[in-house]
């Protein structure tokens, strides 16, 4: 296992550094009225908005990070995160070491919530025996039994571009805020099933992708759309090398770009697909190839833009794949 975790600082911050954060319609991080409603903290935008569907006027949630101009990867939490964390009753993370520093706020804020970590409901996540024997009983053990979640080797991490997965993130965080709310129960279920109509209506469409492109080659510059093209029938065409050195912000190796290119001018790629969030010099030379023959270049954000739901913001991604595909 090789480990990308950083040790970050999170006390004794200047609270001048604080973000003013907030989750969709949650507060900002450190926000001490909840008036009454159970206080969620979100590693990201994209969990606090599921989580903000599934409670809806019944929770108060915080997203620490919450806009493309941060980068979960190497984001440094202020002390006003920490207070944010440590008066959460609920919190939920990626984890596999994509957002390290939410296990850094959890261990320094010694909170005792239950944290809902989506990485562990991902069928490729190498300690998950499978969702369909897993009980109501075994998603409680999910989220009291947190520990460090560091990079796991060979692992895609960016488990949100997996609707399936997420139904399941869902469903876990439905479970906890009924443990946390008995009486509200039944209402979290509800919507969690609602939601899941949702991912429904996202994998037919990936299915539709898949009836007509199925077995097609896309470029991913950078590892993020990789659980979403998977889902859609298409193969990712990319070299392991290049798209690993983008993610972690390393120079590609010339031999590895001039592979990358190849493939590229090879005319077997239909689509390039690039990060908002990450690239370099490499992905612009991918890009600017990619322009000049004339393949569609699309790209993906890590977390939501502002006035979107997770479903409507994944329906643009594969409306736009699809687009792209048919183009």
């Amino acid at each position: 296992m090789t480990s990308l975790r950083r040790s970050l600082p999170v006390l004794g911050l200047a609270a001048a550094s604080a973000l003013v954060l907030a989750g969709c319609a949650g507060t900002a991080a450190g926000d001490d009225a909840t008036d009454g409603k159970i206080a969620v903290v979100a590693s990201t935008n994209v969990y606090g908005q599921i989580a903000e569907e599934i409670g809806g006027d019944l929770v108060d949630v915080t997203s620490i990070v919450a806009n493309e101009s941060q980068d979960p990867h190497s984001f440094e939490p202020s002390a006003r995160d920490q207070l944010a964390v440590s008066k959460a009753d609920l919190v939920i993370e990626n984890g596999g070491g994509y957002d390290a520093f939410i296990d850094a706020l959890i261990e320094s804020s010694a909170t005792e919530a239950p944290v809902v970590t989506a990485v562990e409901y991902s069928h490729d996540w190498p300690e998950n025996a499978g969702h369909d024997e897993e009980s109501a009983g075994d998603a409680e053990d999910h989220a009291h039994d947190h520990g460090d979640h560091e990079h796991v080797e060979g692992f895609n991490e960016h488990v949100w571009y997996d609707p399936h997965t997420i139904a399941h993130v869902a469903e876990a965080i439905a479970h906890e805020l009924g443990e946390l709310s008995p009486d509200d129960a039944e209402t979290f279920t509800a919507n969690a099933e609602a939601f899941a109509g949702g991912i429904e209506g996202l994998e037919a469409s990936l299915d539709e992708i898949g009836a007509a492109h199925g077995g097609e080659k896309v470029f991913v510059t950078e590892p993020v759309p990789v659980y979403l093209v998977q889902a859609a029938g298409l193969e990712n065409a990319t070299p392991e090398k290049f798209s690993e050195a983008v993610e972690e912000g390393q120079d590609v190796a010339p031999a590895t770009l001039l592979e990358s290119l190849a493939l590229v001018q090879g005319g077997e790629v239909g689509v390039v697909i690039t990060n908002t969030q990450t690239g370099g010099a490499e992905t612009q030379q991918i890009v600017d190839e990619a322009d000049g023959l004339g393949i569609p270049v699309i790209a993906f954000s890590e977390t939501l833009p502002e006035g979107q739901t997770y479903i409507s913001w994944m329906q643009a991604n594969i409306e736009a794949l699809n687009g792209a595909l048919q183009a």
